[in-house]
């Protein structure tokens, strides 16, 4: 299956099927025909997030099934990923199988050095043109600036301490940030582990807050979704959308966002 296909499941589930329906026993009843116990998992490990320990964590998403083929991204998703990539070194955070940075290579051969960061599916170790880290989205091995481009896809809504992932993305990516997350309802019972969603654009704004002032309409333009998701990409450098009036505006926006944020990082280093 493929994230077309989900996104296609998905708007019957959360845009046609009314809430009231939708966190009944009724719709439970039906869901476990599907996925069976699973899902009064799911439901479980959201309603225990904040007390749920790392192992815990990870035997949940190392038990959870693969929905889609090879990458959670859909195809519109992966074009304009690709051509937005700024530089010759690109990072994947939370990578999976490596299929996003291969599609990458495909069209990209301008691209000198690519690496993909997981701690959960480790299909991106055998890739020959992947230099695979085993690694926490919130406390990633890398110097600031480290890469040129740095993608994160599919991975903030499963992140409890998701500031300081944000905090730990802005901090290794160099030039640019592409962050890319479903644009989802929440409910009681659904078919995968997030913690986090977001509604609308501005729901991920929330989500990227602290953000300057007078710059709310210029980061706005720098958002798109596309079919079921969201898509969000930040120069440090130059303006998402090239040259132009807002390059200046984006570049202090990017560097007062890392400011404010990365003492956040600092403090999950500390305590974690």
């Amino acid at each position: 299956m493929n994230r077309e296909q989900t996104n296609r499941i998905r708007y019957v589930l959360e845009e046609i099927l009314p809430p009231a329906l939708r966190n009944t026993k009724l719709y439970l009843f039906l869901a476990k025909h599907v996925w069976g116990d699973h899902v009064v998992r799911l439901a479980e490990f959201r309603q225990n997030a904040p007390f749920l320990t790392p192992k815990e964590y990870e035997t949940l998403y190392r038990d959870h099934p693969r929905v889609h083929d090879e990458t959670d991204n859909s195809q519109g998703c992966i074009d304009k990923i690709t051509a937005d990539i700024v530089g010759d070194t690109v990072c994947d955070v939370g990578c999976g199988t490596g299929a996003l940075l291969m599609r990458i290579a495909d069209k990209r051969d301008d691209i000198k050095e690519m690496t993909g960061v997981d701690f959960v599916i480790e299909d991106a170790k055998s890739l020959d043109r992947v230099n695979y880290v085993a690694a926490h989205i919130e406390d990633l091995p890398f110097k600031d600036n480290a890469f040129d481009t740095a993608i994160c896809t599919h991975v903030i809504e499963h992140i409890l301490e998701y500031r300081v992932a944000l905090a730990e993305l802005r901090s290794v990516a160099k030039k640019r940030l592409i962050i890319v997350v479903p644009r989802e309802r929440e409910a009681l019972y659904t078919f995968n582990p997030h913690f986090n969603f977001f509604s609308y654009k501005h729901s991920l704004l929330r989500a990227l807050h602290p953000i300057p002032e007078n710059t709310n309409a210029s980061i706005s333009g720098a958002i798109s979704t596309i079919g079921k998701t969201i898509d969000w990409a930040i120069a440090s450098q130059s303006a998402y959308c090239g040259g132009g009036a807002g390059s200046s505006v984006l570049t202090i926006l990017s560097i007062s966002l890392k400011a404010a944020v990365n003492p956040l990082r600092d403090r999950f280093r500390t305590t974690s």
